[in-house]
This record gives C-alpha cells, sequence and structure tokens, in this order.
C-alpha cells in the first residue's frame, strides 16, 4: 500500500452501481441475449412519475416479523409469509434481522451488539463530527469479506479477503441457477445485498451470525460454511430477506441497479438510520421502476417512475448513491441519465453519456462518476457532478477492448478490469489521466468486475471461475482464488466503495 497496509474504517459510503452490457454479448453468458425492447425513445424530465403508490404490481417480500411500508401498492405472495392490506399498503416481513421501527418512507434507529464475530474490523465511530454528543455507533460491522455472484449456479460466495477462503455460499432466490444474480452490494455494516436478472428479485445475507436468526429456535445458527456447504432455499439462517419485483420484465428488464445508501448517526435522538437500498428494473411498457426498500425488511418505501426507458431494450443498468443519498442512474447504451432526489425524489436528466457500450460505474470521494466502457474511441468515462459534464479519458493507447468493471480506492485511483486483451488498467483521479494500461493477470480469461479490499488490495472478478488479488503498488498477484461458477459481479463487492461517500 502506498500509505498503509490497512485502511479500516473511515468517514464515507458509496455505492457501486453497474452499466452495462452490449446486446450482441448479453449480460452475461447465462441469460438470453435477445433484445426485444421496443423503446419509445427518452422522456423529459417532467415526464418522470415519483411516487410512493404506484398502480403497478408491488414487489412480494418474505420473512417475519411484518413490517409496513408507505408504498400503496397490492402485493402479491406465493410463500404464505407476507400479507397485504385491503388499502394496497405494503406488509412485508423479513426472515433475518431485527427491527425496531416500522417502514414508514423514513428509517428509524436500531442498535445491534457486537458478539465479536470472526472477521469483523470491529466496533468504532463511523463518523468523526467533533466532540461526540451520543455514545458511538455500536452495530457491529464487517470489510474483511468480498461477494461474488455465481451467476448460473444462482448463488453468491463469501470470501475472506485476508485469507482467500471462501466461509460461505448461499442461494440468492427459490429458483436455483434460474434467478442469474450479478450485482451486489455491501452496506456500511458489510451485510449484502444480491439482486437477480431473470427472476427480477432481491435478497440479503447477513456476513456476521450475530444478525442472523435463530428462525427454528433451536438455539443455533444454521448457515453455509463454504462452497460445498450451501442449505436449501429458506433455510440458511443468514439469508435475512427477499424481495421480488413480479413486474421486471425478465431478463432484459433486470432487476440490476442495486445501491446502499450510507447513513450518519443522529447527534440529537442518538438513532442511527437503518440504511435503505436502492434498486432499478424495468417493465414490458419500457417504464423505468427505481425502488427503495427499507433495509432490514425488503419492504418497499418509495418507487419513482421513468417512462421511455429504451436502452437496446435494456433496464436501468447502473446506480450509484452520492452522500446526500441521491441516487444516479444510466443505460448501458447512449440512454439519457438521471439523478433522483433523495428527499423530494425528483428526477433531473443529466444527459446523454457519450459513446456507447458502458458497464461498471464508480463514484470517487467528491461524488463524480467514473464509467467503464468496453468498446469506442474512450475506454472510461468521468461525469463531473458539480459541473454536469461528461468526457472520455482516451483509450490509454491501447486501442483494443476497454474496461468493464470500474472502482475507485482511497488514494485516489481509479482500478478497470479490461478486456482485448485480459488485464488490468489504473487511472488517477486528479488527473483524470490513465497511469498505466497493461497491468498482467497471467491466466485469466475474461475479466469482469472489480474491487478494492479493506487492506487496500484490488480484487479482479475472472468469468474463467476465478478472481485475482493485485497489490495497488507493485501489481503483484498476492492469490488466486478458484472454485467460482460463472462469476459475473462488477459492483461494490466489498463494501469499501462506499466509504468514499459516507454523509458527515
Amino acid at each position: 500500500m502506498r500509505t498503509s497496509s490497512r485502511f479500516g474504517l473511515v468517514s464515507g459510503v458509496f455505492n457501486i452501481a453497474l452499466i452495462g452490457w452490449m446486446s450482441g454479448c448479453g449480460d452475461d453468458t447465462g441469460g438470453s441475449t435477445g433484445d426485444t425492447g421496443t423503446g419509445v425513445g427518452p422522456a423529459s424530465a417532467t415526464d418522470a412519475t415519483a411516487s410512493t403508490g404506484a398502480s403497478a404490481t408491488a414487489p412480494t417480500t418474505t420473512g417475519d416479523p411484518p413490517t409496513t411500508g408507505t408504498a400503496s401498492q397490492g402485493q402479491t405472495q406465493s410463500s404464505g409469509e407476507v400479507t397485504t392490506s385491503a388499502t394496497g399498503t405494503a406488509s412485508a416481513t423479513e426472515t433475518g434481522a431485527q427491527t425496531d421501527t416500522a417502514a414508514t418512507g423514513s428509517t428509524g434507529g436500531v442498535s445491534v451488539s457486537s458478539t465479536g464475530d470472526e472477521g469483523t474490523t470491529g466496533v468504532e465511530p463511523k463518523l468523526d463530527i467533533g466532540v461526540p454528543v451520543c455514545p458511538p455507533d455500536d452495530q457491529p460491522s464487517t470489510f474483511d469479506y468480498i461477494w461474488i455472484a455465481n451467476t448460473s449456479q444462482g448463488t453468491v460466495s463469501k470470501i475472506n479477503t485476508m485469507t482467500g477462503v471462501e466461509e460461505g455460499r448461499y442461494y440468492t432466490g427459490p429458483n436455483g441457477g434460474s434467478a442469474q444474480p450479478s450485482r451486489t452490494s455491501v452496506n456500511q455494516y458489510g451485510d449484502v445485498a444480491v439482486s437477480n436478472r431473470t427472476i427480477g428479485s432481491t435478497a440479503k445475507v447477513a456476513a456476521l451470525k450475530s444478525k442472523c436468526i435463530d428462525k427454528n429456535n433451536n438455539g443455533m445458527i444454521e448457515t453455509s460454511t463454504g462452497p460445498n456447504d450451501i442449505k436449501p432455499w429458506g433455510q440458511d439462517e443468514c439469508v435475512l430477506w427477499y424481495t421480488a419485483f413480479p413486474q421486471a420484465n425478465g431478463y432484459s428488464g433486470g432487476v440490476r441497479p442495486t445501491a446502499w445508501e450510507g447513513v450518519a448517526q443522529d447527534q440529537v435522538t442518538c438513532e442511527t438510520p437503518v440504511p435503505r437500498l436502492w434498486i432499478g428494473y424495468k417493465d414490458a411498457q419500457n417504464t423505468a421502476h427505481f425502488v427503495r426498500l427499507h433495509g432490514d425488511t425488503g419492504a418497499v418505501l418509495d418507487e419513482v417512475l421513468r417512462p421511455g426507458w429504451s436502452a437496446n431494450g435494456f433496464g436501468p443498468y447502473g446506480g450509484a448513491v452520492n452522500s446526500a443519498g441521491d441516487l444516479y442512474a444510466v443505460g448501458y447504451d447512449n440512454e439519457v441519465g438521471i439523478r433522483i432526489d433523495a428527499t423530494t425524489l425528483k428526477i433531473t436528466e443529466i444527459g446523454n453519456s457519450p459513446g456507447q457500450y458502458k458497464y461498471g460505474m464508480g463514484v470517487d470521494s467528491n461524488g463524480n462518476m467514473w464509467v467503464g466502457s468496453f468498446a469506442g474511441p474512450h475506454h472510461m468515462y468521468f461525469y463531473d457532478a458539480q459541473m454536469n459534464k461528461w468526457e472520455g479519458i482516451g483509450n490509454g493507447g491501447n486501442p483494443g477492448g476497454g474496461s468493464l468493471g470500474v472502482q475507485i480506492d482511497q488514494e485516489g485511483r481509479v482500478w478497470g478490469a479490461a478486456n482485448g486483451p485480459c488485464r488490468l488498467i489504473e487511472a488517477d483521479v486528479a488527473t483524470r489521466k490513465f497511469i498505466k494500461t497493461d497491468i498482467a493477470l497471467p491466466g485469466c480469461s475474461s475479466p469482469w468486475g472489480v474491487s478494492i479490499d479493506n487492506e487496500g488490495y484490488v480484487w479482479v472478478v475472472d468469468k474463467a471461475n476465478k478472481a485475482y488479488k493485485v497489490d495497488p503498488d507493485t501489481y503483484e498477484i498476492k492469490l488466486i482464488v478458484m472454485g467460482l461458477v460463472d462469476p459475473y459481479t462488477y459492483s461494490d463487492m466489498t463494501g469499501q466503495g462506499l466509504q468514499l461517500v459516507l454523509p458527515q
């Protein structure tokens, strides 16, 4: 590391989002590549609809105990564990973390005591806001894991980034491999949300046993211990909730964008809000749905609609949340970008991103976006949120394939998983220029995702069923994790991206 051997917890939460896969290659080899969307063209900002009571069919959430949300949508359910009211108020239940508050559209406080789980970074204050008025937030957290989706298997792997050992593998939905999980987003307490594309849905998995729930009341937590110990769906007590979105238009519609917000302790009430989760998908009428979920239950809190989302048949591809909790979202091709205000839910269009075939997206500590592109004149694009301006930073002297996954580290370096040929590339936030475009990944096939671990090492997920851990200073390969199954993840797999924009 250039400044320290370990970053620990710092002030900043960042939600990675992912941007598009071209239709010719599909979003993943495991899914359909047909683009059947009938795009009606982008609508103006005035056509967008913000709603907590859309008339469309609402998500299905499973779990227990019940929590009531303000989204006035009728819900459907198939497991018998979800209840709905006659007025359409969404009632969701959770199978995991207990909550002290109802999902009323704004999050309430929870307090969870650490039980000393292995792998935790320890309990530390998340923010530095001067003379403390309240005791520090005591919720346990861990960032010593990377979560990688095994797409064709329908699972997500929990890998210890210190040792390279896979400590758990979990189904992400009731349909096994047909769920097609891809996006993973880790919140500031280490828990992961995994979104499925073909069966549009999202599941939450706890990193620490102290957050899991003894659903059968046998006095112990029954959960996966590794890749050869995958519990049947509904039996792993660290899978906390699952919310389905019946309107999602199959594989092309998503769910894809998946991004946790960051929260800060309220120094008046001494409560820490429950982090909320943004997801996005598209329905059969080419309307994009951006839904905000209660982090402890998966209940729908808010929904924003944006008609006319065509993007070559695909729904929203990427989403990232800034320090205010605003959601940025873009399509994978030349679709217009949008920003959704976290408080008012108003949509503002941020203009067309230049070029085509954008992919992974990250946000730096200044709140600006970096977007990878695997084709075209530029291999990365930069969006200046203050100037509302897009720009390309070139191909780094290599006219071959560009970058897919993108992540920014604590030292202002932008990393991209690049193809044509297979390699890792590095750019600089301050100068907006490439530093190195030919970092070798021996034996790699199709590098897809990139993330940063708690020590500052760079991780590259290769679709050839492995992941590399790379020293960011020497570019030495520190270890290679094998045994993954069609890994397809290029989001904030570790939660370290979240640290860049934590609210102050």
